[in-house]
């Protein structure tokens, strides 16, 4: 049987390095729609759970309560307000507040993940807690270069002995596009990532975070390109 799937979307109303950017045009829509449409794509998301100081934001353009009964505007609450108040408490909130088997938290700044790879993280997440071998997933980037310190001193390689990246050992970075757990898994950690997670690597043509203005300007080039070929035609 399919997991209850519901999808926690925070989304504040300012931003420090691009302003508004949750509600700028992109493309031809709002930053946020995009990531909101994929997420009401995938079958299994029973419900989108907006945590939000933008009410008014949201309403301009054009989602407010009631307009659409898989998505729940919750206000957020004045003590979790601010760019520095943890991530984990607010989903502390909705995991409190709202049921579900599980929980799909992804942001508006990854305007290029699919419903088809948020459906394979569901498949890969539900696959994993069948077997035990995993209590919790997040999205990652695997890196295969050569990584320095500040200081210049090389981490996971000699120069001295030039091997090719491609035989160097892997790193994997969070990429904070996608996370899938459950409310035991969270009760544990207190955290999104539980006590035994699962890396997905997701595409990277769909990993595009927005936190700068130059990644503001290559999600835009990407997404008025469209959908990435294969690799088998490229």
């Amino acid at each position: 049987m399919s997991l209850d799937v519901t999808a926690l979307l925070p989304m504040k109303a300012n931003s420090e390095r691009v302003r508004g950017k949750n509600f700028r045009p992109i493309a031809g829509k709002p930053l946020f729609r995009w990531i909101l449409d994929a997420l009401l794509e995938e079958p299994r998301i029973s419900r989108v759970v907006i945590n939000t100081d933008a009410l008014s934001e949201l309403a301009a353009a054009g989602l407010e309560g009631g307009s659409d009964e898989r998505i729940v505007l919750r206000e957020r609450r004045p003590d979790l307000r601010g760019d520095f108040v943890s991530m984990n408490l607010v989903l502390q909130d909705d995991v409190h507040a709202i049921g579900g088997d599980a929980y799909f938290m992804t942001h508006t700044t990854n305007p290029l993940l699919s419903a088809a790879t948020i459906g394979d993280m569901i498949d890969q997440y539900e696959e994993a807690l069948a077997t035990k071998r995993a209590d919790s997933l997040f999205s990652v980037n695997r890196l295969q270069t050569r990584f320095y310190t500040g200081a210049g001193t090389p981490i996971n390689h000699d120069p001295n002995d030039l091997i090719r990246t491609q035989d160097l050992e892997p790193y994997f970075e969070e990429n904070s596009v996608a996370y899938l757990f459950s409310r035991e898994s969270f009760a544990k950690t207190g955290a999104r990532i539980g006590l035994k997670p699962l890396l997905y690597r997701t595409p990277p043509l769909e990993s595009v975070d927005i936190d700068e203005r130059s990644d503001w300007y290559l999600a835009e080039s990407l997404l008025l390109r469209g959908p990435a070929p294969s690799e088998a035609l490229l």
